[in-house]
């Protein structure tokens, strides 16, 4: 059976489904095929709204969800109160898909549908995922991972749909960016998101800085790393208005969970 037929019977077996849309590629692609598959009536996109994604980002998401026709839920979460949480441990995320997906079977409940759905996909076995083990703890499903589609089918399928996400780079919470046991605050989060605006502004799409006290560790794909270094007046510039005394170009270039890399040393 073809991945995409695989995910079709997959949703067809779920019926009812609340979708945790972030906007980003994957859960664009699940709420679009879920809503083709399923009908406009059976399928919500539930968007969480808080410090840690960008506003940016919550924009895109809402513009994305109208193209798309979703029925399309917003609600407010406070990770940053959240026990656990804010103190930035290791296995951080579980405390907030915890948390999330709690919000989102209420709201199952609410208007009477039958399962959560994430947009985890297969690659993402490849990554340190705490979020998982929140996620079977409460029931949720994960249709693309239970189909085996990995991000370059979900890229490939995107496209053919003529989703404007099928090329997204990836993007991650942004208390992804502070180092584990260093308390996420929300000055701190503006301060990252304020960064790395500035950054796609001077025409880089995939970024990430990192914060290490008064440092700016920025990632950057490794293409992109030769125009960093003309543009470094620039950028060194932008990072000290947004807060940083110093700005650093990390020379291995962008890759997920770098801050999981001091915790295997």
């Amino acid at each position: 059976m073809k991945k995409i037929d695989k995910l079709k019977t997959i949703l067809k077996e779920l019926k009812h489904v609340v979708v945790a849309y972030s906007g980003g590629l994957d859960s664009t692609f699940l709420l679009k095929t879920a809503i083709d598959t399923l009908g406009r009536d059976n399928v919500i996109a539930v968007t969480a709204r808080s410090e840690t994604y960008p506003y940016s980002e919550y924009r895109q998401a809402r513009q994305i969800a109208r193209r798309i026709g979703a029925r399309h839920l917003t609600i407010g979460t406070s990770e940053l109160e959240l026990p656990g949480f804010a103190a930035n441990p290791v296995n951080r995320c579980y405390y907030c898909k915890k948390e999330l997906f709690k919000k989102l079977n209420r709201i199952k409940e609410r208007y009477g549908m039958d399962f959560v759905a994430d947009g985890t996909n297969f690659d993402d076995l490849k990554d340190i995922r705490h979020g998982r083990k929140a996620a079977k703890e409460l029931g949720v499903k994960s249709p693309l991972l239970a189909a085996k589609i990995g991000k370059k089918d979900i890229r490939k399928f995107s496209r053919e749909l003529g989703l404007a996400t099928w090329d997204k780079p990836s993007s991650a919470c942004l208390a992804s960016r502070f180092p584990f046991y260093n308390r996420i605050t929300k000055a701190g989060l503006a301060r990252i998101s304020k960064a790395e605006d500035c950054l796609k502004k001077l025409g880089f799409r995939q970024v990430r800085v990192r914060l290490h006290g008064d440092i700016a560790r920025i990632e950057l794909l490794k293409k992109d790393l030769r125009k960093a270094v003309k543009l470094g007046d620039a950028i060194t510039g932008k990072m000290k208005k947004c807060g940083f005394i110093y700005a650093t170009l990390d020379l291995v270039g962008y890759r997920t969970g770098s801050m999981h890399e001091i915790t295997k040393s």
